[in-house]
């Protein structure tokens, strides 16, 4: 099976403990999360809307929110992004890559220190400690 993710969802889905923008979001975010477990799962990188996006309330022509949601969402997609060299991932090499890269506050600092969901994010918490 093949998923396609935006940069941010790769920390995104560690975190993920069941909350969302809605009931479709969380049950697609659910799906998403059980499926990048799996060794027969790949993954495509994007900057744009992803799977996991077409669930969520607030995408709208293509765009997060707004314009300038939008650049801010992107500018996170593209940090993560940074720090890979290919597209195309097998799930699990490519989250355990991603987990040994982004491992510090300071790692995250561009990516997670605004996001809404930082308190309830398990990943986010965890670099806390």
């Amino acid at each position: 099976m093949k998923i396609k993710l935006r940069g941010h969802h790769l920390l995104c889905l560690q975190g993920f403990q069941g909350y969302g923008y809605s009931e479709d979001f969380i049950t697609k975010m659910t799906r998403i999360n059980e499926l990048r477990k799996s060794e027969e799962c790949s993954v495509t990188l994007t900057n744009e809307p992803d799977d996991i996006c077409l669930a969520c309330p607030n995408l709208k022509n293509n765009l997060c929110e707004n314009e300038k949601q939008n650049e801010i969402i992107v500018k996170m997609d593209n940090e993560v992004l940074s720090q890979l060299t290919s597209k195309e991932y097998n799930s699990i090499d490519l989250f355990n890559y991603v987990s040994s890269k982004f491992k510090s506050m300071n790692d995250v600092k561009n990516i997670c220190n605004e996001c809404k969901w930082a308190d309830k994010c398990l990943f986010y918490n965890k670099l806390i400690e």
